[in-house]
């Protein structure tokens, strides 16, 4: 089985197998235009997700320090959503990430919605890594 891994509090860490889904939502004060590009292109994934992400076709190539990852981009809808599937990991229904953009009609406010998987046990550690990445990406865009 391949490990994977990610990168915090200065060492690396496993990823746990994924299987119980969740969703977190966090509020960003930006347009949903410059949210997008920094969820759906190489470039400004990595500002944020990874080290360094390489794309061919539609294959993403997530790294972080020597180990890495790949992911096919399995849908997308410009400045709403994009849905990742990792290439060699969980079953089909818990092989996946996605971004949402939902914006708020009465506010205007955006919110990023992020579904993922994680083995019970471990989802804290999962949503502790979330909210260090969303920091990265609130820092990336300036907010």
């Amino acid at each position: 089985m391949l490990q994977y891994f990610f990168y915090i509090a200065g060492r690396y860490n496993l990823i746990p197998e994924r299987e119980m889904k969740y969703e977190l939502e966090y509020t960003l004060n930006c347009s949903p235009k410059v949210l997008f590009a920094r969820l759906s292109t190489p470039e400004g994934l990595s500002e944020w997700f990874a080290d360094n992400v390489h794309v061919d076709g539609d294959i993403f190539t997530f790294l972080w320090g020597k180990s890495e990852s790949k992911a096919r981009l399995a849908a997308l809808k410009e400045n709403k959503f994009v849905r990742f599937e990792w290439l060699d990991i969980g079953t089909e229904e818990s092989n996946f990430f996605e971004f949402r953009i939902n914006v708020t009609e009465l506010s205007g406010s955006v919110a990023l919605i992020i579904t993922d998987f994680a083995d019970e046990e471990e989802k804290d550690d999962a949503i502790y890594l979330w909210d260090t990445q969303i920091s990265d990406l609130k820092r990336a865009l300036g907010i």
